[in-house]
Protein backbone atom coordinates (compact mmCIF):
# COMPACT_ATOMS: atom_id res chain seq x y z
CA UNK A 1 0.00 0.00 0.00
CA UNK A 2 1.14 3.78 -0.90
CA UNK A 3 1.80 5.23 2.46
CA UNK A 4 2.84 8.89 1.81
CA UNK A 5 4.61 11.02 -0.99
CA UNK A 6 6.84 14.00 -1.17
CA UNK A 7 7.27 16.43 -3.88
CA UNK A 8 9.61 19.02 -4.71
CA UNK A 9 9.95 21.26 -7.25
CA UNK A 10 7.88 19.21 -9.66
CA UNK A 11 5.43 21.60 -12.14
CA UNK A 12 3.72 24.32 -10.08
CA UNK A 13 4.94 22.25 -6.80
CA UNK A 14 7.71 23.67 -4.40
CA UNK A 15 7.35 21.49 -1.91
CA UNK A 16 3.98 18.99 -0.87
CA UNK A 17 3.83 15.89 1.30
CA UNK A 18 0.71 13.98 0.60
CA UNK A 19 -0.54 10.84 3.29
CA UNK A 20 -2.20 8.21 1.50
CA UNK A 21 -4.54 5.79 3.63
CA UNK A 22 -6.46 2.46 3.20
CA UNK A 23 -9.84 2.36 1.17
CA UNK A 24 -10.33 5.47 -0.99
CA UNK A 25 -8.99 8.57 -1.45
CA UNK A 26 -9.80 11.36 -3.77
CA UNK A 27 -7.37 13.99 -4.83
CA UNK A 28 -9.53 17.59 -6.04
CA UNK A 29 -8.34 20.56 -6.94
CA UNK A 30 -9.05 23.85 -9.66
CA UNK A 31 -8.13 23.34 -12.96
CA UNK A 32 -4.60 23.68 -13.36
CA UNK A 33 -3.60 23.75 -9.56
CA UNK A 34 -1.34 21.01 -9.76
CA UNK A 35 -3.21 17.53 -9.56
CA UNK A 36 -1.62 16.55 -12.63
CA UNK A 37 1.72 16.74 -11.36
CA UNK A 38 0.50 14.43 -7.94
CA UNK A 39 -0.20 11.78 -10.63
CA UNK A 40 3.38 12.56 -12.47
CA UNK A 41 5.18 12.30 -9.11
CA UNK A 42 3.60 9.06 -8.58
CA UNK A 43 4.66 7.84 -12.29
CA UNK A 44 8.35 9.08 -11.71
CA UNK A 45 7.95 6.49 -8.62
CA UNK A 46 6.32 3.96 -10.46
CA UNK A 47 9.87 3.68 -13.29
CA UNK A 48 8.08 6.18 -15.40
CA UNK A 49 10.16 8.01 -17.75
CA UNK A 50 12.01 11.41 -16.51
CA UNK A 51 10.79 14.94 -18.26
CA UNK A 52 13.48 17.49 -17.54
CA UNK A 53 10.40 19.63 -18.85
CA UNK A 54 8.53 19.34 -15.42
CA UNK A 55 11.16 20.44 -13.19
CA UNK A 56 9.61 23.33 -11.63
CA UNK A 57 11.06 26.78 -13.34
CA UNK A 58 14.68 28.19 -11.77
CA UNK A 59 15.60 24.86 -9.44
CA UNK A 60 18.03 22.61 -10.71
CA UNK A 61 16.05 19.42 -10.18
CA UNK A 62 12.90 17.47 -9.01
CA UNK A 63 12.20 15.50 -6.81
CA UNK A 64 9.66 12.75 -4.95
CA UNK A 65 10.04 10.45 -2.63
CA UNK A 66 7.70 8.15 -1.40
CA UNK A 67 6.98 5.10 1.13
CA UNK A 68 5.11 1.44 0.60
CA UNK A 69 4.62 -0.75 2.91
CA UNK A 70 4.22 -4.44 1.95
CA UNK A 71 4.20 -8.21 3.40
CA UNK A 72 6.89 -10.15 3.96
CA UNK A 73 5.92 -12.58 1.02
CA UNK A 74 5.02 -9.96 -1.15
CA UNK A 75 7.15 -10.41 -4.94
CA UNK A 76 7.50 -7.13 -4.57
CA UNK A 77 9.88 -7.20 -1.75
CA UNK A 78 11.36 -10.51 -3.69
CA UNK A 79 12.14 -7.98 -6.12
CA UNK A 80 13.52 -5.84 -4.14
CA UNK A 81 16.00 -8.01 -2.60
CA UNK A 82 16.77 -9.52 -5.50
CA UNK A 83 18.24 -5.79 -6.50
CA UNK A 84 20.37 -5.18 -3.51
CA UNK A 85 17.34 -3.00 -1.57
CA UNK A 86 16.38 -3.58 2.27
CA UNK A 87 13.05 -2.40 3.91
CA UNK A 88 13.29 -0.03 6.54
CA UNK A 89 12.38 -0.86 10.50
CA UNK A 90 8.85 -0.67 9.88
CA UNK A 91 8.89 -3.18 6.98
CA UNK A 92 8.46 -0.18 4.51
CA UNK A 93 10.65 0.18 1.36
CA UNK A 94 11.39 3.99 0.64
CA UNK A 95 11.27 4.68 -3.25
CA UNK A 96 13.11 8.23 -4.99
CA UNK A 97 13.49 9.51 -7.77
CA UNK A 98 15.09 12.55 -8.97
CA UNK A 99 15.06 14.49 -12.19
CA UNK A 100 17.72 17.61 -13.32
CA UNK A 101 16.86 20.16 -14.94
CA UNK A 102 19.25 19.41 -17.68
CA UNK A 103 17.65 15.63 -18.37
CA UNK A 104 19.17 13.42 -16.33
CA UNK A 105 17.09 10.73 -13.58
CA UNK A 106 18.13 8.83 -11.22
CA UNK A 107 16.03 5.89 -9.03
CA UNK A 108 16.80 4.88 -5.49
CA UNK A 109 15.32 1.80 -3.82
CA UNK A 110 15.64 1.14 0.02
CA UNK A 111 18.85 3.91 0.06
CA UNK A 112 20.02 1.54 -2.69
CA UNK A 113 20.80 3.29 -5.93
CA UNK A 114 18.96 1.31 -8.71
CA UNK A 115 18.35 1.35 -12.40
CA UNK A 116 14.82 2.85 -13.27
CA UNK A 117 13.70 -0.31 -14.65
CA UNK A 118 13.88 -2.36 -11.45
CA UNK A 119 11.35 0.87 -10.17
CA UNK A 120 9.21 -0.37 -13.06
CA UNK A 121 9.34 -4.20 -12.21
CA UNK A 122 8.58 -3.08 -8.49
CA UNK A 123 5.40 -1.26 -9.86
CA UNK A 124 3.92 -4.24 -11.52
CA UNK A 125 3.31 -5.75 -7.93
CA UNK A 126 2.27 -2.95 -6.39
CA UNK A 127 -0.30 -0.39 -8.37
CA UNK A 128 -2.68 -0.48 -11.09
CA UNK A 129 -2.87 2.57 -13.09
CA UNK A 130 -5.97 3.56 -15.05
CA UNK A 131 -5.55 6.82 -16.97
CA UNK A 132 -6.74 7.85 -20.52
CA UNK A 133 -3.51 5.97 -22.04
CA UNK A 134 -4.52 2.68 -20.24
CA UNK A 135 -8.06 3.25 -21.33
CA UNK A 136 -7.03 3.19 -24.74
CA UNK A 137 -5.00 0.03 -24.03
CA UNK A 138 -8.42 -1.69 -23.01
CA UNK A 139 -8.90 -1.85 -26.67
CA UNK A 140 -6.15 -4.15 -26.92
CA UNK A 141 -7.02 -7.71 -27.61
CA UNK A 142 -4.19 -8.82 -25.12
CA UNK A 143 -5.70 -6.61 -22.70
CA UNK A 144 -8.77 -7.95 -23.14
CA UNK A 145 -7.59 -11.64 -22.49
CA UNK A 146 -5.79 -11.16 -19.63
CA UNK A 147 -9.00 -9.35 -18.07
CA UNK A 148 -11.31 -12.92 -19.16
CA UNK A 149 -8.79 -15.18 -17.88
CA UNK A 150 -8.07 -13.41 -14.90
CA UNK A 151 -11.64 -13.90 -13.96
CA UNK A 152 -12.11 -17.18 -15.01
CA UNK A 153 -9.91 -18.50 -11.96
CA UNK A 154 -6.93 -20.33 -10.52
CA UNK A 155 -7.54 -23.37 -12.47
CA UNK A 156 -7.28 -21.53 -16.16
CA UNK A 157 -4.30 -18.96 -14.97
CA UNK A 158 -2.36 -22.73 -13.66
CA UNK A 159 -3.22 -24.47 -16.93
CA UNK A 160 -2.08 -21.29 -18.61
CA UNK A 161 1.38 -21.18 -16.73
CA UNK A 162 1.89 -25.04 -17.53
CA UNK A 163 1.22 -24.05 -21.18
CA UNK A 164 3.98 -20.94 -21.19
CA UNK A 165 6.20 -23.01 -19.38
CA UNK A 166 5.85 -25.52 -22.40
CA UNK A 167 5.95 -23.01 -25.10
CA UNK A 168 9.48 -21.94 -23.99
CA UNK A 169 10.45 -25.17 -24.17
CA UNK A 170 9.00 -25.30 -27.80
CA UNK A 171 10.74 -22.77 -28.82
CA UNK A 172 14.19 -23.66 -27.58
CA UNK A 173 13.66 -27.24 -29.22
CA UNK A 174 12.81 -25.57 -32.61
CA UNK A 175 16.25 -23.32 -31.89
CA UNK A 176 18.06 -26.20 -31.44
CA UNK A 177 16.78 -28.26 -33.94
CA UNK A 178 16.90 -25.77 -36.66
CA UNK A 179 20.50 -25.38 -35.19
CA UNK A 180 21.23 -29.06 -35.50
CA UNK A 181 19.80 -28.98 -38.84
CA UNK A 182 21.26 -26.13 -40.63
CA UNK A 183 24.96 -27.24 -39.40
CA UNK A 184 24.61 -30.55 -40.56
CA UNK A 185 26.84 -30.21 -43.78
CA UNK A 186 29.70 -28.23 -41.50
CA UNK A 187 28.97 -31.13 -39.55
CA UNK A 188 30.00 -33.00 -41.22
CA UNK A 189 33.27 -31.68 -42.79
CA UNK A 190 34.17 -31.09 -39.34
CA UNK A 191 34.00 -34.66 -38.34
CA UNK A 192 35.98 -35.55 -41.69
CA UNK A 193 38.58 -33.54 -40.87
CA UNK A 194 39.17 -34.66 -37.41
CA UNK A 195 38.67 -38.34 -38.28
CA UNK A 196 41.67 -38.05 -40.45
CA UNK A 197 43.99 -36.34 -38.37
CA UNK A 198 43.15 -39.15 -35.76
CA UNK A 199 43.71 -41.62 -38.03
CA UNK A 200 47.14 -40.02 -38.94
CA UNK A 201 47.86 -40.07 -35.64
CA UNK A 202 46.97 -43.41 -34.64
CA UNK A 203 49.21 -44.52 -37.37
CA UNK A 204 52.79 -43.00 -36.30
CA UNK A 205 51.61 -43.73 -32.84
CA UNK A 206 54.00 -41.13 -31.44
CA UNK A 207 54.97 -41.07 -27.36
CA UNK A 208 55.45 -38.56 -24.79
CA UNK A 209 58.60 -36.73 -25.20
CA UNK A 210 59.65 -39.36 -28.11
CA UNK A 211 61.07 -35.75 -30.25
CA UNK A 212 63.42 -35.23 -27.47
CA UNK A 213 64.89 -38.40 -27.18
CA UNK A 214 65.52 -38.65 -31.05
CA UNK A 215 66.94 -35.67 -31.47
CA UNK A 216 69.37 -36.48 -29.01
CA UNK A 217 69.76 -39.55 -30.24
CA UNK A 218 70.42 -38.35 -33.85
CA UNK A 219 72.44 -35.73 -32.47
CA UNK A 220 75.07 -38.58 -31.18
CA UNK A 221 75.15 -40.98 -33.88
CA UNK A 222 76.02 -38.27 -36.14
CA UNK A 223 78.96 -37.06 -34.48
CA UNK A 224 79.77 -40.35 -33.54
CA UNK A 225 83.58 -40.57 -34.11
CA UNK A 226 84.10 -37.05 -32.91
CA UNK A 227 82.66 -38.38 -29.42
CA UNK A 228 84.64 -41.16 -29.57
CA UNK A 229 88.07 -39.08 -30.69
CA UNK A 230 87.13 -36.46 -27.45
CA UNK A 231 86.25 -39.31 -25.00
CA UNK A 232 89.79 -41.51 -25.79
CA UNK A 233 91.96 -38.76 -25.31
CA UNK A 234 90.35 -37.82 -22.03
CA UNK A 235 90.52 -40.89 -20.77
CA UNK A 236 94.12 -41.39 -21.94
CA UNK A 237 95.01 -37.85 -20.08
CA UNK A 238 93.07 -39.15 -16.55
CA UNK A 239 94.85 -43.07 -16.73
CA UNK A 240 97.88 -43.02 -19.18
CA UNK A 241 98.30 -44.05 -22.83
CA UNK A 242 100.01 -47.28 -23.74
CA UNK A 243 101.14 -46.08 -26.75
CA UNK A 244 104.11 -43.80 -24.72
CA UNK A 245 105.72 -43.76 -21.22
CA UNK A 246 106.35 -40.25 -21.76
CA UNK A 247 102.42 -39.71 -20.99
CA UNK A 248 101.90 -39.57 -17.29
CA UNK A 249 98.48 -40.11 -16.20
CA UNK A 250 96.75 -37.24 -14.45
CA UNK A 251 95.65 -39.54 -11.36
CA UNK A 252 99.64 -40.85 -11.10
CA UNK A 253 100.36 -36.85 -10.59
CA UNK A 254 97.56 -36.45 -8.27
CA UNK A 255 98.67 -39.44 -6.57
CA UNK A 256 101.96 -38.81 -5.75
CA UNK A 257 100.98 -35.22 -4.53
CA UNK A 258 98.63 -36.85 -2.29
CA UNK A 259 101.48 -38.98 -0.64
CA UNK A 260 103.88 -36.12 -0.29
CA UNK A 261 101.22 -34.22 1.26
CA UNK A 262 100.42 -37.26 3.66
CA UNK A 263 104.14 -37.98 4.35
CA UNK A 264 104.63 -34.16 5.50
CA UNK A 265 101.09 -33.89 7.07
CA UNK A 266 102.00 -35.18 10.78
CA UNK A 267 103.53 -32.41 10.90
CA UNK A 268 101.01 -29.79 10.14
CA UNK A 269 97.07 -30.01 10.41
CA UNK A 270 96.66 -28.22 6.72
CA UNK A 271 98.38 -30.14 4.86
CA UNK A 272 97.04 -33.32 6.40
CA UNK A 273 93.43 -31.42 5.02
CA UNK A 274 94.98 -30.95 1.44
CA UNK A 275 95.91 -34.54 1.92
CA UNK A 276 92.61 -35.78 2.02
CA UNK A 277 90.95 -33.44 -0.48
CA UNK A 278 93.60 -34.67 -3.42
CA UNK A 279 92.38 -38.16 -2.07
CA UNK A 280 89.00 -37.26 -2.92
CA UNK A 281 90.16 -35.82 -6.68
CA UNK A 282 91.79 -39.34 -7.21
CA UNK A 283 88.67 -41.41 -6.04
CA UNK A 284 86.53 -38.59 -8.37
CA UNK A 285 88.95 -39.31 -11.32
CA UNK A 286 88.97 -42.79 -10.76
CA UNK A 287 85.33 -42.67 -11.27
CA UNK A 288 85.65 -40.64 -14.71
CA UNK A 289 87.91 -42.42 -16.33
CA UNK A 290 85.44 -45.48 -15.48
CA UNK A 291 83.01 -43.14 -17.21
CA UNK A 292 84.90 -42.65 -20.00
CA UNK A 293 85.91 -46.18 -20.54
CA UNK A 294 82.31 -47.65 -20.30
CA UNK A 295 81.30 -44.78 -22.58
CA UNK A 296 84.03 -46.02 -25.40
CA UNK A 297 82.64 -49.44 -25.03
CA UNK A 298 78.99 -48.47 -25.74
CA UNK A 299 79.69 -46.12 -28.62
CA UNK A 300 79.07 -47.33 -32.07
CA UNK A 301 78.68 -45.70 -35.29
CA UNK A 302 75.32 -47.56 -36.26
CA UNK A 303 74.46 -45.63 -39.67
CA UNK A 304 71.25 -48.06 -39.96
CA UNK A 305 70.17 -46.43 -36.48
CA UNK A 306 70.97 -42.78 -37.61
CA UNK A 307 68.78 -44.07 -40.92
CA UNK A 308 66.08 -45.19 -38.69
CA UNK A 309 65.88 -42.47 -36.01
CA UNK A 310 65.62 -39.59 -39.04
CA UNK A 311 62.91 -41.76 -40.36
CA UNK A 312 60.92 -41.66 -37.35
CA UNK A 313 61.78 -38.38 -36.59
CA UNK A 314 60.51 -37.48 -40.02
CA UNK A 315 56.89 -39.47 -39.71
CA UNK A 316 57.04 -36.82 -36.20
CA UNK A 317 57.77 -33.81 -38.20
CA UNK A 318 54.54 -34.42 -40.71
CA UNK A 319 52.40 -34.35 -37.38
CA UNK A 320 54.09 -31.34 -35.83
CA UNK A 321 53.72 -29.72 -38.91
CA UNK A 322 50.28 -29.61 -38.37
CA UNK A 323 48.57 -30.49 -35.19
CA UNK A 324 51.50 -28.86 -32.72
CA UNK A 325 54.78 -27.45 -32.24
CA UNK A 326 55.79 -30.74 -30.87
CA UNK A 327 54.47 -34.32 -30.19
CA UNK A 328 52.69 -32.50 -26.87
CA UNK A 329 50.65 -30.59 -28.44
CA UNK A 330 50.27 -33.17 -30.64
CA UNK A 331 48.54 -35.46 -28.15
CA UNK A 332 46.57 -32.82 -26.76
CA UNK A 333 45.13 -32.00 -29.78
CA UNK A 334 44.30 -35.62 -30.45
CA UNK A 335 42.63 -35.45 -26.93
CA UNK A 336 40.42 -32.42 -27.66
CA UNK A 337 39.63 -34.08 -31.60
CA UNK A 338 38.76 -37.08 -29.88
CA UNK A 339 36.06 -35.34 -27.41
CA UNK A 340 34.94 -32.97 -30.30
CA UNK A 341 34.47 -36.19 -32.52
CA UNK A 342 32.21 -37.93 -30.13
CA UNK A 343 30.48 -34.36 -29.45
CA UNK A 344 29.76 -34.15 -32.97
CA UNK A 345 28.62 -37.63 -33.83
CA UNK A 346 26.02 -37.41 -30.93
CA UNK A 347 24.61 -34.60 -33.00
CA UNK A 348 22.32 -36.78 -35.03
CA UNK A 349 21.53 -38.25 -31.93
CA UNK A 350 20.78 -34.78 -30.09
CA UNK A 351 18.99 -34.34 -33.36
CA UNK A 352 16.65 -37.45 -32.88
CA UNK A 353 15.86 -36.59 -28.80
CA UNK A 354 14.80 -33.06 -29.72
CA UNK A 355 12.67 -33.85 -32.50
CA UNK A 356 10.76 -36.69 -30.37
CA UNK A 357 10.83 -34.41 -27.55
CA UNK A 358 9.10 -31.50 -29.89
CA UNK A 359 6.44 -34.13 -30.75
CA UNK A 360 5.66 -34.56 -26.72
CA UNK A 361 5.33 -31.37 -26.25
CA UNK A 362 3.30 -30.42 -28.67
CA UNK A 363 0.98 -32.55 -28.23
CA UNK A 364 0.81 -31.24 -24.23
CA UNK A 365 0.19 -28.10 -25.86
CA UNK A 366 -2.68 -29.19 -27.80
CA UNK A 367 -4.22 -31.11 -24.83
CA UNK A 368 -3.69 -27.66 -22.99
CA UNK A 369 -4.34 -24.88 -25.43
CA UNK A 370 -8.30 -27.00 -25.57
CA UNK A 371 -8.64 -26.94 -21.93
CA UNK A 372 -7.30 -23.58 -21.60
CA UNK A 373 -9.98 -22.11 -24.65
CA UNK A 374 -12.81 -24.12 -23.00
CA UNK A 375 -12.27 -22.52 -19.75
CA UNK A 376 -12.37 -19.12 -21.40
CA UNK A 377 -15.47 -19.78 -23.19
CA UNK A 378 -16.91 -20.86 -19.97
CA UNK A 379 -15.90 -18.04 -17.99
CA UNK A 380 -17.00 -15.29 -21.29
CA UNK A 381 -20.32 -15.48 -20.57
CA UNK A 382 -20.05 -15.31 -16.91
CA UNK A 383 -17.82 -12.36 -17.30
CA UNK A 384 -20.00 -10.34 -20.00
CA UNK A 385 -23.00 -10.79 -17.54
CA UNK A 386 -21.26 -9.57 -14.35
CA UNK A 387 -19.80 -6.35 -16.25
CA UNK A 388 -22.86 -5.59 -18.01
CA UNK A 389 -24.95 -6.03 -14.33
CA UNK A 390 -22.17 -2.94 -13.31
CA UNK A 391 -22.93 -1.06 -16.64
CA UNK A 392 -26.36 -0.97 -15.72
CA UNK A 393 -25.44 0.11 -12.02
CA UNK A 394 -22.96 3.33 -13.97
CA UNK A 395 -26.14 4.74 -15.85
CA UNK A 396 -25.17 2.23 -18.79
CA UNK A 397 -29.58 0.53 -18.15
CA UNK A 398 -29.14 -0.36 -22.17
CA UNK A 399 -25.37 -1.36 -22.30
CA UNK A 400 -23.80 -5.11 -22.32
CA UNK A 401 -20.73 -6.03 -23.06
CA UNK A 402 -20.08 -9.53 -25.26
CA UNK A 403 -16.99 -10.97 -24.66
CA UNK A 404 -15.93 -13.82 -27.77
CA UNK A 405 -13.61 -16.55 -27.78
CA UNK A 406 -12.85 -17.65 -31.17
CA UNK A 407 -10.23 -20.22 -32.33
CA UNK A 408 -6.95 -18.58 -33.48
CA UNK A 409 -5.09 -18.99 -36.53
CA UNK A 410 -2.18 -20.69 -34.86
CA UNK A 411 -1.12 -21.37 -31.44
CA UNK A 412 0.92 -18.75 -29.69
CA UNK A 413 2.79 -18.32 -26.37
CA UNK A 414 -0.97 -17.40 -25.06
CA UNK A 415 -3.13 -20.36 -26.11
CA UNK A 416 -5.01 -20.70 -29.29
CA UNK A 417 -7.58 -18.41 -28.62
CA UNK A 418 -8.68 -14.62 -30.03
CA UNK A 419 -10.46 -12.95 -27.13
CA UNK A 420 -12.48 -9.73 -27.91
CA UNK A 421 -14.60 -7.78 -25.99
CA UNK A 422 -17.24 -5.27 -27.67
CA UNK A 423 -20.17 -3.29 -26.62
CA UNK A 424 -23.71 -2.77 -27.15
CA UNK A 425 -24.24 0.46 -25.94
CA UNK A 426 -27.34 0.63 -25.56
CA UNK A 427 -30.24 -2.06 -26.78
CA UNK A 428 -30.80 -2.10 -30.24
CA UNK A 429 -27.37 -0.64 -31.41
CA UNK A 430 -24.97 -3.51 -32.85
CA UNK A 431 -22.16 -4.92 -31.00
CA UNK A 432 -18.93 -2.94 -31.30
CA UNK A 433 -15.39 -4.03 -30.65
CA UNK A 434 -14.05 -1.66 -27.94
CA UNK A 435 -11.90 -0.43 -30.30
CA UNK A 436 -13.78 1.25 -32.79
CA UNK A 437 -17.30 2.01 -31.42
CA UNK A 438 -16.72 2.80 -27.56
CA UNK A 439 -16.07 6.68 -26.25
CA UNK A 440 -13.52 7.83 -23.78
CA UNK A 441 -16.17 8.07 -21.44
CA UNK A 442 -17.85 4.43 -21.72
CA UNK A 443 -13.96 3.37 -22.06
CA UNK A 444 -13.98 4.73 -18.49
CA UNK A 445 -16.71 3.33 -17.12
CA UNK A 446 -16.06 -0.06 -18.59
CA UNK A 447 -12.71 -0.54 -17.69
CA UNK A 448 -14.26 0.37 -13.64
CA UNK A 449 -16.91 -2.38 -14.66
CA UNK A 450 -14.45 -4.57 -15.38
CA UNK A 451 -11.76 -3.62 -12.25
CA UNK A 452 -14.78 -4.44 -9.82
CA UNK A 453 -15.91 -7.27 -11.13
CA UNK A 454 -12.77 -8.96 -10.70
CA UNK A 455 -12.07 -7.17 -7.55
CA UNK A 456 -15.44 -9.38 -6.56
CA UNK A 457 -15.23 -11.74 -8.33
CA UNK A 458 -15.00 -15.18 -6.08
CA UNK A 459 -14.08 -17.09 -9.01
CA UNK A 460 -11.06 -14.41 -9.67
CA UNK A 461 -7.46 -16.60 -9.48
CA UNK A 462 -5.70 -13.52 -10.28
CA UNK A 463 -2.81 -11.62 -7.99
CA UNK A 464 -3.74 -8.15 -8.34
CA UNK A 465 -1.53 -5.54 -7.15
CA UNK A 466 -2.72 -4.29 -3.98
CA UNK A 467 -3.36 0.17 -4.78
CA UNK A 468 -5.42 1.27 -7.97
CA UNK A 469 -4.69 4.69 -9.38
CA UNK A 470 -7.66 6.27 -11.62
CA UNK A 471 -7.00 9.39 -13.41
CA UNK A 472 -10.13 11.02 -14.74
CA UNK A 473 -12.28 7.82 -14.30
CA UNK A 474 -15.31 10.00 -14.44
CA UNK A 475 -14.63 11.31 -18.06
CA UNK A 476 -17.49 12.06 -20.09
CA UNK A 477 -19.98 11.32 -16.98
CA UNK A 478 -22.19 12.85 -14.62
CA UNK A 479 -25.23 13.00 -12.57
CA UNK A 480 -26.36 9.62 -11.36
CA UNK A 481 -23.70 7.93 -13.62
CA UNK A 482 -20.80 10.51 -11.39
CA UNK A 483 -22.78 8.62 -8.10
CA UNK A 484 -22.61 4.97 -9.59
CA UNK A 485 -19.20 5.99 -10.52
CA UNK A 486 -18.08 6.57 -6.98
CA UNK A 487 -20.25 4.11 -5.33
CA UNK A 488 -17.88 1.35 -7.41
CA UNK A 489 -15.08 2.73 -6.43
CA UNK A 490 -15.79 2.35 -2.89
CA UNK A 491 -16.92 -0.99 -3.60
CA UNK A 492 -13.38 -1.55 -5.08
CA UNK A 493 -11.67 0.18 -2.08
CA UNK A 494 -13.26 -2.47 0.41
CA UNK A 495 -10.63 -5.35 -0.66
CA UNK A 496 -8.20 -2.33 -2.03
CA UNK A 497 -6.17 1.00 -1.97
CA UNK A 498 -8.12 3.38 -4.98
CA UNK A 499 -6.01 6.52 -5.24
CA UNK A 500 -8.53 8.77 -8.06
CA UNK A 501 -8.24 12.26 -9.47
CA UNK A 502 -11.75 13.59 -10.03
CA UNK A 503 -13.70 16.51 -10.15
CA UNK A 504 -16.73 15.15 -9.51
CA UNK A 505 -18.57 15.98 -6.53
CA UNK A 506 -20.59 13.42 -6.43
CA UNK A 507 -17.34 10.81 -6.77
CA UNK A 508 -15.33 12.63 -4.25
CA UNK A 509 -17.96 12.78 -1.55
CA UNK A 510 -17.61 8.71 -0.89
CA UNK A 511 -13.74 9.03 -0.57
CA UNK A 512 -12.23 7.85 3.11
CA UNK A 513 -9.61 10.65 2.54
CA UNK A 514 -9.79 13.55 0.70
CA UNK A 515 -7.04 15.13 -0.79
CA UNK A 516 -6.86 18.78 -2.41
CA UNK A 517 -4.46 20.29 -4.17
CA UNK A 518 -4.97 24.23 -3.72
CA UNK A 519 -2.64 27.06 -5.71
CA UNK A 520 -1.12 30.42 -5.04
CA UNK A 521 -1.13 33.14 -7.78
CA UNK A 522 1.42 35.64 -8.07
CA UNK A 523 0.01 39.15 -7.00
CA UNK A 524 -3.67 37.32 -7.28
CA UNK A 525 -2.99 37.57 -11.22
CA UNK A 526 -3.64 34.75 -13.20
CA UNK A 527 -0.43 32.60 -13.23
CA UNK A 528 0.13 29.53 -10.62
CA UNK A 529 3.16 29.91 -8.87
CA UNK A 530 2.83 27.38 -5.78
CA UNK A 531 0.77 24.56 -4.98
CA UNK A 532 -0.06 22.33 -1.93
CA UNK A 533 -1.42 19.10 -1.15
CA UNK A 534 -3.41 19.18 1.89
CA UNK A 535 -6.07 16.88 3.78
CA UNK A 536 -9.87 18.32 4.57
CA UNK A 537 -12.04 17.03 7.05
CA UNK A 538 -15.27 18.84 8.20
CA UNK A 539 -16.56 21.85 7.20
CA UNK A 540 -13.32 21.89 5.12
CA UNK A 541 -14.16 19.05 3.10
CA UNK A 542 -17.83 20.79 2.84
CA UNK A 543 -16.66 23.70 1.59
CA UNK A 544 -14.59 22.02 -1.44
CA UNK A 545 -17.20 19.45 -2.34
CA UNK A 546 -19.58 23.11 -2.31
CA UNK A 547 -16.69 24.36 -4.81
CA UNK A 548 -16.93 20.91 -6.78
CA UNK A 549 -20.64 20.97 -7.37
CA UNK A 550 -21.18 25.10 -7.99
CA UNK A 551 -18.03 26.82 -7.95
CA UNK A 552 -18.73 28.64 -5.04
CA UNK A 553 -17.92 27.23 -1.85
CA UNK A 554 -19.44 29.90 0.45
CA UNK A 555 -22.85 28.83 -1.22
CA UNK A 556 -24.84 28.45 2.04
CA UNK A 557 -26.58 26.20 -0.81
CA UNK A 558 -23.81 24.40 -2.28
CA UNK A 559 -22.43 23.78 1.16
CA UNK A 560 -26.18 22.15 2.36
CA UNK A 561 -26.08 20.08 -0.70
CA UNK A 562 -22.78 18.91 -0.31
CA UNK A 563 -23.54 17.52 3.21
CA UNK A 564 -26.01 15.98 1.72
CA UNK A 565 -24.34 14.39 -1.14
CA UNK A 566 -21.93 13.10 2.14
CA UNK A 567 -24.54 12.12 3.76
CA UNK A 568 -25.91 10.05 1.28
CA UNK A 569 -22.48 8.88 -0.23
CA UNK A 570 -22.20 7.48 3.58
CA UNK A 571 -25.66 5.15 3.57
CA UNK A 572 -25.20 4.13 0.09
CA UNK A 573 -22.14 2.72 0.37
Amino acid sequence: MLEEIRIENLGVISRAHARLAPGLTVITGETGAGKTMVLTGLGLLLGGRGDPGSVRSGSPSASVEGRVSVAPDSPALAHAREAGAEPDEDGGLILVRTVAAEGRSRAFLGGRSVPQVVLAELADDLVTVHGQADQARLRSPARQRDALDAFAGADLLAELTEYREQWALRMRLVTEIDDLSSRRDDVEREAALLRRGLDEIEHVSPQPGEDVELAAEAERLGHAEDLRTAAAQAHGSLVGSDEGAETVAAATHVETARHALEHAGSHDPVLADLAKRLAEIGYALGDVSTDLARYLDDLQADPRRLDAVQARRAELGALTRTYGADVSEVLAWSGEAGLRLLDLESGDVRLADATAQLDHVDARLAELAASIGGRRREAASLLAAAVTDELHGLAMAGAALVVTVEPAAERGPWGADVVEMQLIPHRGAPARPLGRGASGGELSRVMLAIEVTLATAPTSGASRPPTFVFDEVDAGVGGRAAVEVGRRLAVLARGSQVVVVTHLAQVAAFADRHLVVTKTRADGGDVVTDSDVRAVEGPERVRELARMLSGQEDSEAARAHAAELLQQSSMGR
